[in-house]
Formats: C-alpha cells, sequence, structure tokens
C-alpha cells in the first residue's frame, strides 16, 4: 500500500554529467565538468581548482 510505513527506500540512480555540463557544487560553487571517470567520479573547473567528484553527487547538481 502507497502508505505503509514498511517500505524499501527508493534509491534514485547518481546523476549523469556529459563534458561541458555547467554544474553547482555545495562547497566549491560553479563549474564546468571537464573529465569523467566512467561512473566513478567527474573532474570539475571550479575556476579556483580543479577538483574530482566522486559518485553518488550528493552535493552536486546540474545547472
Amino acid at each position: 500500500m502507497p502508505t505503509s510505513p514498511f517500505q524499501a527506500p527508493v534509491t534514485l540512480p547518481p546523476e549523469q554529467f556529459a563534458v561541458g555540463d555547467r554544474v553547482s557544487h555545495d562547497m566549491y560553487g560553479l563549474g564546468r565538468v571537464i573529465g569523467i571517470e566512467d561512473g566513478l567520479a567527474v573532474l570539475v573547473d571550479f575556476t579556483s581548482a580543479q577538483k574530482r567528484v566522486m559518485s553518488p553527487y550528493t552535493k552536486m547538481s546540474k545547472l
């Protein structure tokens, strides 16, 4: 039943990013994806630094 308190938790798949996507990160701010490591991580240029963000990308979203 939809209102059952015993439902299994729903887990969403991690967001998919492509090279060139503009992103927003909770700690680093705005950036652009410059590399992808087969679902493990993405390399993002945040202007002040380049960071490797690991999957799942809970603190990062696509703009």
